[in-house]
């Protein structure tokens, strides 16, 4: 994991094993997670089947979606709809919140 802009408090809850480095808060319906991405980070293309909302902190998110790529700086939100097939980019050192919300079946 690269250094982090997060407060101590935040980097102590345990990190997420996934495409990205993250520390991970639970929360009932909803996962949380403090993420960040180190300059020239891709993520392929992917979907998740959680209603995905973020506003980053710092830095910069390229998000490519529908064939749009859109660009969201730090204090932007975003959201990616449950099963939306989608993918990222980070020019630079970006870090986020992330909230990835249960959908009901």
């Amino acid at each position: 994991m690269t250094p982090s802009n997060f407060p101590e408090k935040i980097k102590s809850l345990p990190r997420f094993s996934g495409r990205f480095d993250a520390f991970r808060l639970a929360a009932e319906g909803c996962e949380i997670f403090f993420a960040e991405y180190p300059a020239d980070t891709k993520i392929e293309p992917h979907k998740h089947e959680t209603d995905n909302y973020g506003v980053i902190t710092q830095g910069e998110l390229i998000l490519i979606m529908d064939g749009q790529q859109q660009r969201f700086s730090t204090g932007e939100w975003y959201h990616v709809p449950a099963n939306a097939i989608h993918a990222a980019q980070f020019d630079e050192f970006t870090s986020e919140i992330e909230f990835w919300f249960k959908v009901n079946s």
